[in-house]
């Protein structure tokens, strides 16, 4: 697996203290809000899983899976609901936590959804974020580091369904 590593981008001691800032300024800002924490699966799980874990108020946690990028290295734009919230979000603070956002198309199409069923506030908390490749201006409420245009994996972000299993997130080869 490592034979397919370009390099290592972010360590994991790097990325434990940023979620570790993120889930005290996410838990400063909500306390005494019902919010409710959607991760985008699957490359979001890790950071979602570490993140909460650094909340220290009561959040609900639900899960949509998108897909806009298939076996590809960059998104087609067309975005797929794969899986559906499990709950009803209407009056309720969102937070909608992904892995990585670099057109925004799939992000903005899902701000766009979570608003029209009446959410009282949909924010954005993305680990990595490439403001280069960016199509759509975006509101990042929390953001942990930018990037360059590099494909990256590690730490829950795959290519082809590899690499999510890494500790560090790391540039991939090009083919």
């Amino acid at each position: 697996m490592k034979k397919d590593i370009k390099s290592v981008l972010l360590s994991e001691e790097e990325i434990k203290k940023k979620v570790e800032e993120l889930g005290k300024q996410i838990s400063n800002d909500y306390r005494g809000k019902e919010l409710i924490i959607i991760g985008v699966l699957k490359g979001a799980f890790v950071f979602m899983s570490d993140l909460i874990r650094n909340i220290d108020i009561p959040v609900k946690v639900d899960f949509m899976a998108v897909s806009s990028y298939g076996a590809s290295t960059k998104s087609s734009g067309v975005v797929r609901i794969l899986k559906d919230l499990d709950r009803q979000v209407g009056g309720k603070d969102l937070l909608i936590v992904e892995d990585i956002i670099d057109t925004g198309l799939t992000l903005s199409y899902l701000v766009n959804n979570l608003e029209s069923r009446g959410a009282n506030s949909v924010a954005i908390c993305t680990l990595l974020d490439k403001p280069e490749r960016r199509e759509i201006k975006m509101n990042l409420r929390y953001k942990g580091f930018d990037i360059p245009d590099e494909f990256v994996v590690g730490y829950g972000i795959d290519y082809a369904e590899k690499y999510r299993n890494l500790r560090e997130i790391c540039i991939l080869k090009a083919e």
